[in-house]
């Protein structure tokens, strides 16, 4: 046998140096894994062979294969060896730590972590029931030296981490481990402190003797793994393990912070530690680290570590920083956050904790993480400011108070963007680079982090409301005194102008955005007596007088007049001026009568001019009323010259002007104001020439100039000015169906003429003064949509000229969103935005399909009983809406249903519920689940074909099918909110208790469900009105059905789940009840079995289908004995305890089992039919068999399984140090 084994393992080491040389051919490599595998799971020699390899004589890629063929031999051949074979296994694996590796600073980190697998995988499978000394036997190999005690600590370690992180082993195992650990927490942990505090002195006392140097650091890497070991434990241990001794644990970490080699890991120990919940009395021993000596260590050890992460700037390569000590700091940054989470936690609870009275150092601390120059540190700090401003007794604190104040000048700094990886004009550019990966990484995190600001600015407004708008205001003086600095990077515009990176614009920016946070608060926090007018209309005056050319500062300066309109209702003889200098900027240009395309940065002035007079006519209309005339005359004079608005500018004005219309509270005054204003529009829109135009495809290519190549740029101005007809009259309706309204007062509304009645249920009816109008445009809006649907036949795509032949394509900004992708590269200069013929005629199709659903969206609310009364309306939007749409895109279905069909659903009274959404929505959901099941066909075919033939495709042609799938996926969702919208009914569920206060024993749950799986909640079983009057219709409420039941096989996780949960019971309990089809009960069954298959890997679906499963089987299988024929079928099914399920549910007197443990059974049951994902389809099972249990004697069974029964009690002392001889 020696001479076969030396044989064998003299051809797996050169197979081993085969497959690890670089050299080595693909052929040979390959053969030489097959060579390695094969002996793996054939050789009866494993065990001989493993050990011979794993001698720390050998190379160290050959050890590490010798310790993976007997991991292996552990994880597969276990059950079926005999004991003799086990005894001398743990021997030698208990041999290798002793005497196997070389010393620790030598020894390479994968065979350590090898060797540590090996012993966990066999604690795994017999402690503590038959290896009770197995913590003694570890304790005993610490002795022995560092390295030793290392790899004890990678066993402890590793042990935690697969028993209660990932638990990767079955539950009675896992619930037998888990309780000794926890039986033996006090020695273990004693043991692992006893273990660091002597490491730690040695290394102390050697470290500054350099002929000791290796010794020290020997102690310093078993520090280090004791350290780590320690944060696998303090995540879950009971708290008062962690607290126990005067907190003796906080305090040997605080120490420890001042050590430079081991001060990171034990900043993560103190982390997760402070971290922790439970119960509040718990946590109240946590609050020593308040105490001045921990605090002292703690901010210490912050400074050093700063100065440390600087200090070697000038020889340091790449980045000035030393990483270790910068993620150090942010350890002790998230530490600090933590501690004032438990401070908010416990102060003003039952618990009586007082305000420390060295709260004034640690929030000095505190403040100093968010001045720091690390844009990182500062963001960390946000949501822990937001929690102490919130607190209803920190708040009020003195010391709060004071240092709100100081927060508010380092926002001040903050909200500046600077520290952009690729520049150097900033102290926090060297953090960038080490924090983010580009500039637009950067830019997004900015974002973001200027958004968490914001919120706490408004917070904190709450405690100095005009202090900090003082400080507002003190900067927008500032900021109108300083001279314009262009900087380095200049807007390619015009000589002078900024880009978005220039020193000036930056400044503009921040302060603009802390000027808005606390305007607004402050409105909301002061008495209407305490505001201070005079400074608010001093600062909008220093505004409105400020003039500038360059379209970003002017920008800053339009939202800072909209932020300080509200002073002007305390000073009205302001309103003209504002108005004046909005309307100047409505036609800002930078260069007049340029040729050029406007930049994105003057449309973008346009713009806001045109949103802030909208904002101010919508928030303050009946303040803007007196005004009326003058804006009215203004719009005109502006709408006189047809080039100088853009389509969106001259609809945003009108909008306006309706807004302000509404306080006429006249019926007639507004309506002729509106005849008035529409009337351009009405004679556009009704003229024969349109009317023609609208109603057939071929002519309204030709009008739009879709049909012609453009090289001629008079057919291309003329086409042009016809695009933008037709979108200012679409614009037009829909910014008064939007806008025009009826007095919210019923009593208003009735003198003005707006009530016309009341409905059966007493509320009233009013009419809308557009309507008229709208109504008349109507038909030749429903015949745009229906010409729209009809362009995409074929016969009509072919018109489309060369040029404009993907004018229907999905536009690229959209394309990106829908994959996910980057936005474009962060645009720092302002540049003149030019756009391709094809890219003006894809946004003219996209904006004008979308804005005519957002008409008939708005319609419904807007008019009211005007336009559901409309005769035939339910047959006019079939054969509009709904016609031709076999060809229609999936990105023009979505705006279809989520803007208008939507929206109808939701507006729509009872009364039309028959007449209207019936016959609608019936058509729609039969067309759509015909058209879904064959688009997700087309998907399952393509997967299933890529899984065979691995086709070598283009990039674009990758491209288009990742595109085409995740917009079915956008249509089906959009289908299947609206079906929930329409039929289910929302409940909401109260939170029960504070999510802060969780209970020990939830903490230590020893349930296998506690961390791993998700418990589904019950599905509402009632429907909503409409979905009552929907399921009358035996062939809505069946399509209704298919569909739900469809969609858990689709290849879309999200949607599955969200229908098993909530939709699918919801629609079938309405009919459990009554005579079903056999054939239609297994369809139901078996569709959420397929679901399971295809979506069982991800844990939500997997409840949600197995919930759905268990209530149908209980419901239907007392009637259907069909499901039971279905059940035979799942793989690996036990029919016996099928038969015992079965028994119990056909005969409810002999049911003892409570619901929870029936849900569990049939869980087991139906296990066969889960998917796995594909990277665990083809791994070969680990079966770890459960030993006698420690918490209940085993009841004798007649029929006990063979293997269960093979080995003898005497197993019970197997690995006893007894049997060492054997």
């Amino acid at each position: 046998m020696a001479e076969s084994v030396a044989v064998i393992c003299e051809q797996l080491i050169k197979a081993v140096n085969v497959m690890m040389d670089a050299e080595s051919s693909q052929r040979y490599r390959l053969e030489a894994l097959k060579f390695c595998e094969e002996f793996k799971e054939q050789c009866p020699f494993c065990v001989p062979c493993g050990l011979q390899l794993a001698d720390k004589s050998q190379s160290p890629v050959v050890r590490h294969f010798g310790l993976q063929i007997l991991e292996h031999v552990i994880k597969f051949r276990w059950n079926t060896m005999p004991q003799q074979e086990k005894v001398q296994l743990k021997n030698c694996a208990m041999g290798l730590l002793s005497n196997g590796t070389h010393f620790i600073l030598e020894e390479e980190s994968h065979i350590k972590d090898a060797l540590s697998r090996i012993i966990v995988e066999m604690i795994k499978r017999e402690w503590p029931q038959q290896w009770p000394d197995m913590l003694k036997e570890l304790e005993d190999l610490s002795k022995l030296g560092e390295s030793q005690t290392e790899l004890v600590m990678l066993i402890l370690l590793r042990l935690a981490e697969d028993v209660i992180t990932f638990q990767t082993l079955p539950s009675q195992r896992r619930k037998d481990i888990q309780h000794t650990l926890t039986q033996n927490m006090d020695s273990i942990l004693s043991f692992l402190l006893t273990i660091l505090q002597l490491n730690v002195d040695e290394y102390r006392r050697l470290k500054s003797d350099p002929s000791q140097e290796l010794k020290a650091r020997a102690h310093s890497r078993v520090g280090v793994a004791t350290l780590n070991t320690l944060a696998g434990y303090i995540d879950w241990v009971a708290l008062v393990h962690i607290t126990n001794e005067q907190c003796r644990l906080m305090e040997i970490l605080c120490l420890l912070l001042s050590e430079t080699e081991l001060q990171l890991e034990a900043a993560e120990c103190l982390l997760i530690a402070v971290s922790r919940k439970g119960k509040l009395e718990d946590r109240k021993p946590l609050m020593v680290l308040f105490n001045d000596v921990a605090m002292h260590y703690i901010l210490s050890a912050a400074q050093s570590a700063d100065g440390a992460a600087k200090g070697n700037s000038l020889s340091a390569e790449g980045s000035g920083l030393v990483e270790r000590h910068y993620t150090f700091l942010k350890r002790l940054c998230q530490v600090l956050c933590a501690l004032a989470t438990q401070l908010c936690a416990l102060v003003g609870s039952h618990v009586e904790v007082e305000v420390p009275g060295n709260l004034n150092k640690f929030m000095e601390a505190f403040l100093a993480f968010t001045t720091h120059p690390s844009q990182f540190l500062r963001s960390s700090t946000q949501l822990t400011w937001g929690t102490l401003f919130r607190h209803e007794v920190l708040s009020k604190h003195p010391v709060i108070v004071e240092v709100t104040s100081k927060y508010m000048r380092a926002t001040m700094t903050n909200l500046v963007k600077t520290g952009f990886p690729s520049k150097s004009d900033s102290p926090s550019c060297e953090y960038s680079l080490v924090d983010f990966d580009n500039d637009e990484d950067f830019n997004t995190f900015f974002n973001s982090f200027r958004a968490q600001q914001g919120e706490v600015v408004r917070i904190a407004c709450k405690i100095i409301p005009l202090e900090a708008f003082q400080m507002a205001g003190e900067w927008l003086q500032y900021q109108v005194k300083s001279p314009i600095d262009v900087g380095p990077t200049m807007s390619k515009t015009a000589e002078g102008l900024c880009s978005i990176l220039s020193p000036s614009v930056v400044q503009w920016d921040a302060m603009t955005f802390f000027m808005e946070s606390i305007v607004g608060q402050l409105l909301k926090t002061l008495e209407k007596e305490k505001v201070p007018v005079d400074q608010g209309i001093e600062l909008l005056q220093a505004m409105l007088s400020y003039e500038t050319r360059d379209p970003l500062i002017l920008s800053c300066v339009l939202t800072n007049v909209s932020s300080l309109f509200p002073f002007v209702t305390y000073r009205p003889h302001f309103l003209p001026q504002v108005l004046h200098k909005l309307f100047a900027s409505i036609t800002f240009e930078v260069i007049e009568e340029s040729k050029a395309p406007r930049t994105r940065a003057v449309k973008n002035v346009r713009r806001h001019a045109c949103s802030s007079i909208i904002k101010m006519c919508r928030d303050y209309p009946q303040f803007i009323l007196p005004c009326f005339d003058m804006l009215y005359c203004h719009v005109k004079k502006l709408f006189s010259n047809e080039l100088l608005l853009t389509q969106m500018e001259k609809c945003a004005l009108m909008e306006a002007l309706v807004l302000i219309s509404n306080q006429f509270k006249d019926y007639e005054k507004q309506k002729a104001f509106l005849e008035e204003l529409m009337a351009p529009v009405v004679v556009r829109w009704l003229s024969e020439e349109m009317g023609q135009t609208l109603l057939n495809p071929v002519s309204f290519l030709a009008f739009v100039g879709a049909d012609q190549v453009m090289n001629d740029s008079n057919i291309e101005d003329q086409t042009g000015i016809n695009r933008s007809r037709i979108s200012f009259c679409v614009y037009t309706i829909l910014g008064v169906v939007k806008r025009a309204r009826w007095p919210a007062d019923v009593e208003e509304a009735k003198a003005g003429g707006f009530l016309v009645g009341y409905t059966p249920s007493g509320n009233p009816i009013y009419r809308n003064p557009c309507a008229p109008q709208v109504l008349a445009l109507l038909p030749n809006l429903l015949a745009l949509i229906r010409t729209h649907n009809s362009l995409f036949l074929p016969e009509h795509m072919a018109r489309l000229s060369e040029t404009f032949a993907r004018a229907y394509d999905v536009m690229d900004v959209e394309k990106n969103v829908v994959l996910g992708l980057p936005q474009p590269v962060l645009e720092i200069y302002d540049s003149p935005v030019y756009k391709t013929s094809l890219e003006r005629m894809q946004g003219f199709f996209c904006t004008l399909y979308d804005n005519c659903f957002h008409i008939l969206g708005h319609a419904g609310p807007s008019l009211n009983q005007d336009f559901y009364t409309i005769e035939g309306l339910a047959e006019q939007l079939v054969s509009s809406v709904l016609i031709n749409l076999d060809h229609v895109p999936d990105h023009r279905l979505r705006a279809m249903l989520r803007v208008f069909v939507k929206q109808l659903v939701v507006s729509c009274p009872q009364e039309y519920y028959d007449s209207l959404l019936c016959p609608l929505l019936g058509h729609l959901f039969a067309y759509m689940l015909q058209r879904l099941n064959q688009r997700w066909q087309v998907i399952n075919q393509r997967s299933n074909m890529c899984e065979e033939e691995e086709e070598v495709c283009g990039e674009k042609q990758v491209t288009q099918e990742m595109l085409e799938e995740e917009l079915l996926r956008l249509v089906t969702r959009e289908l299947l909110d609206l079906l929930t919208v329409a039929c289910v009914l929302r409940k909401t569920s109260d939170t029960a208790g504070n999510k802060e206060e969780v209970d020990e024993e939830d903490m230590m749950a020893t349930d296998s469900t506690q961390a791993s799986t998700v418990t589904p909640t019950y599905p509402t079983d009632e429907l909503t009105e409409l979905g009552k009057c929907l399921i009358k219709h035996e062939d809505i409420y069946m399509t209704f059905l298919t569909i739900s039941f469809n969609c858990l096989c689709w290849k879309d996780t999200s949607n599955c789940q969200r229908t098993a949960s909530q939709v699918c019971w919801t629609l079938l309990k309405q009919i459990v009840g009554g005579n079903l089809l056999p054939e239609a009960v297994t369809w139901f069954y078996t569709s959420v079995l397929k679901g399971l298959q295809v979506h069982g890997q991800h844990e939500g679906c997997s409840a949600a289908l197995t919930l759905l499963a268990f209530l149908i089987y209980e419901a239907l299988r007392p009637r259907y004995s069909e499901l039971r024929v279905v059940m035979t079928h799942i793989p690996n099914i036990q029919l016996e305890a099928l038969d015992q399920f079965d028994q119990r549910l056909l005969n409810p007197a002999t049911q003892k089992a409570g619901e929870k443990k029936r849900k569990e059974q049939f869980k087991k049951l139906i296990a066969g039919t889960v998917g796995k994902p594909l990277g665990q389809q083809f791994r070969k099972e680990v079966h770890i068999r459960n030993l006698p249990s420690l918490f209940k004697k085993v009841k004798p069974e007649v029929n006990r399984d063979i293997l269960e029964t093979s080995e003898s009690p005497a197993l019970v002392s197997l690995f006893s140090p007894l049997q060492d001889d054997i």
